[in-house]
């Protein structure tokens, strides 16, 4: 398989799409690795794996009416798998096995499959200390925008995902690319406060558009970076409340063709009112309960150039 993945909306040949069954037990509350899952154990809350799969089937749905080939990892009992976008990422030819948290480590078993369908020497697994998820790491073409928390304290927290040494391999690894730092802020409790990755708070769109909140970086300038690459006129900007149900968080088909959660009616109706993206709705509400959405349950592998 030739990979090939220069941004986030070129047209979508293949993915990955998580594994819905098999997710186990609800956590406990010291096990939850997320604000939102905390919160929705803590509240008893969290989705059962019937509307899990359900949401899913309706995502990989919306996907094939568009001729993408669907991946799948193999199952592992009682694992939750639904977050395909954390255990690796294209960027280019070269597929990035993440370092990710221990909870989730066990989750690279069920991609040995995939990965034998890709050449070797494209496949890199990061030395031990560099810690980077897929959800922080957003290609746009010749810039790669990356969600690295800069934090001492970055041990002791569970939603900080990637560290600056992860960014600077990648660098070193893609000289032509220019790597932009985004800080992000987190809390481990609160989905409110905090934020997960990098694209739960920001998310190209179409060509040139940009999904925006405001709140999510710890420094107001790189939200100001933001508004003047992509232009004023060219940024939906998300409220609080729409922050908290990710809407950030859609995935992109094509430049034309946006797959989102049907509840988001502000924003799909800005997309396709606005913007004149086609957008596929689909429900995904309960997976948003573990922390994610639709492009937290992808890892895309092959892109078509535009």
């Amino acid at each position: 398989m030739q990979l090939n993945i220069k941004n986030e909306t070129s047209k979508l040949k293949v993915v990955v799409l998580g594994q819905p069954c098999s997710m186990g037990k609800t956590p406990e509350l010291n096990e939850t690795y997320d604000a939102k899952s905390y919160e929705n154990v803590k509240n008893n809350s969290y989705p059962i794996e019937e509307d899990v799969i359900h949401e899913m089937k309706e995502f990989k749905k919306a996907l094939q009416k568009y001729d993408v080939t669907v991946l799948s990892p193999e199952i592992l009992k009682d694992y939750n798998q639904v977050f395909a976008r954390d255990v690796a990422f294209v960027i280019e030819d070269k597929i990035i096995i993440s370092n990710m948290i221990a909870d989730r480590a066990e989750e690279l078993y069920a991609y040995k499959e995939i990965f034998k369908s890709i050449y070797f020497q494209n496949i890199y697994n990061l030395p031990k200390k560099a810690k980077v998820e897929g959800g922080d790491i957003i290609p746009h073409n010749d810039v790669v925008f990356c969600g690295a928390y800069e934090g001492k304290d970055f041990a002791n927290i569970k939603t900080a995902r990637t560290n600056q040494y992860a960014i600077d391999y990648l660098k070193d690894l893609f000289p032509n690319k220019t790597f932009i730092n985004l800080p992000l802020k987190k809390d481990d409790k609160n989905p409110r406060n905090g934020i997960l990755h990098l694209d739960c708070t920001f998310m190209p769109v179409g060509k040139d558009k940009a999904i925006l909140y405001k709140g999510g970086f710890a420094n107001e300038k790189d939200y100001h970076f933001l508004l003047d690459f992509f232009g004023t006129n060219n940024v939906f900007e998300v409220t609080d409340e729409e922050l908290y149900y990710m809407n950030t968080n859609v995935f992109s088909i094509s430049p034309e063709v946006v797959i989102s959660e049907n509840k988001f009616e502000r924003l799909n109706n800005f997309m396709e009112n606005e913007w004149n993206i086609k957008v596929e709705k689909v429900p995904y509400h309960e997976i948003s309960k573990m922390g994610g959405l639709l492009r937290c349950s992808t890892l895309p592998l092959i892109r078509t150039n535009e």
